[in-house]
């Protein structure tokens, strides 16, 4: 199988995975790993072409953003006038602070199968906690969070950088612990996801600048194609399915998937 094919795969599985809560940096991970499609310049792969299904939701969003863009510019900060730029920073800054001083070793310690097996069981259980708690809902709507609500959900995305949690499942499991709906915690994930992943990817190609040649940047590109067209396709479906479907079903289908990996794959 050509680099070619296995990008275009990877870009499907990103599209089809990155809005949903099951992790798709460890399904990239699995996927790559049965694919033979390792090593430094394939980690950047997978990190690079997530950006793709995010720029999905720049386009689903794109209201918001200039709203709190417009907001950014009269200097208006009013939690009473609903999500502001201060939320989104408060919620982006803990996982950026503790990537940038453990990315060394998230890179070259979780981003292999049984990192991502424990992640996805690991985070499976924490859903279920969180889907399964009584807490008092204080904001049905995003624009309802408080900067309380999104240091929290901030703090909860730090569990992200461990392969297999899945960014959206630890922020939403986080966002209902803390006292929001699940509507509420799943709209603010996606919001908060494009500069994020932006920064990661940044920051990935930066770093990898004198690794990558020719062939590694055109099959990037390629992942990245793939994996925007088909979250332009799948988007809107799956973030509906999020905000209703209960954390349950998700645990139970990262559950299988773990399984069936460890048995079939490991064993």
């Amino acid at each position: 199988m050509t680099d070619v094919i296995k990008a275009i795969i990877l870009g499907i599985i990103e599209g089809l995975t990155e809005f949903l809560p099951v992790s798709s940096t460890g399904h990239l991970i699995l996927a790559g790993n049965l694919l033979s499609f390792d090593g430094d310049a394939a980690i950047t792969f997978k990190i690079v072409i997530q950006l793709g299904a995010v720029m999905a939701v720049l386009i689903l969003y794109w209201k918001r953003y200039l709203q709190i863009g417009a907001n950014l510019i009269r200097m208006d900060f009013s939690q009473s006038k609903g999500l502001n730029v201060i939320h989104m920073i408060l919620a982006m800054l803990p996982a950026l602070i503790v990537y940038l001083l453990f990315k060394d070793t998230i890179k070259s310690q979780l981003f292999g199968p049984t990192p991502v097996l424990i992640g996805l069981v690991a985070g499976g259980l924490l859903m279920i906690i969180a889907a399964r708690s009584r807490r008092t809902e204080t904001a049905d709507t995003m624009d309802g969070i408080n900067y309380k609500q999104a240091l929290g959900i901030g703090l909860f995305q730090c569990l992200a950088l461990w392969p297999g949690f899945s960014r959206s499942g630890s922020t939403i499991s986080g966002g209902l612990l803390l006292g929001t709906s699940q509507k509420a915690a799943a709209d603010f994930t996606f919001l908060i996801s494009v500069p994020v992943m932006f920064g990661a990817s940044l920051l990935d190609l930066y770093d990898s600048r004198y690794l990558l040649n020719t062939d590694d940047i055109i099959l990037m590109l390629i992942g990245f194609t793939t994996s925007f067209l088909v979250a332009m396709i799948a988007v809107v479906t799956f973030i509906k399915l999020i905000k209703r479907l209960r954390l349950e079903w998700f645990a139970l289908y990262r559950f299988v998937l773990a399984a069936l990996f460890y048995l079939i794959v490991m064993h």
